[in-house]
């Protein structure tokens, strides 16, 4: 079973796009970090829960951009 409690709060995404996308962008994309990786543009940040994941998925679309991957960064676990 899963521990309901460990998914309250932000949570850090990897998100993959096809192409590169300028920084003139950020502000679209609000506290995600824009980086490039060879010919794909990387947004890296928090997102507030899974409706705000799904808002910036929207705005990928609406921007007619390629998706690739989204990935969850887990946090590292402290003993």
């Amino acid at each position: 079973m899963t521990n309901p409690h460990k998914y309250h709060g932000s949570t850090d995404y990897r998100i993959k796009l096809k192409g590169r996308l300028d920084h003139k962008w950020s502000d679209w994309f609000a506290q995600m970090a824009i980086s490039t990786e060879g010919d794909n543009t990387i947004l890296t940040g928090p997102v507030a829960d899974q409706a705000a994941l799904h808002g910036l998925l929207i705005r990928i679309r609406d921007l007619n951009l390629t998706l690739l991957r989204v990935e969850r960064i887990e946090p590292i676990q402290e003993d």
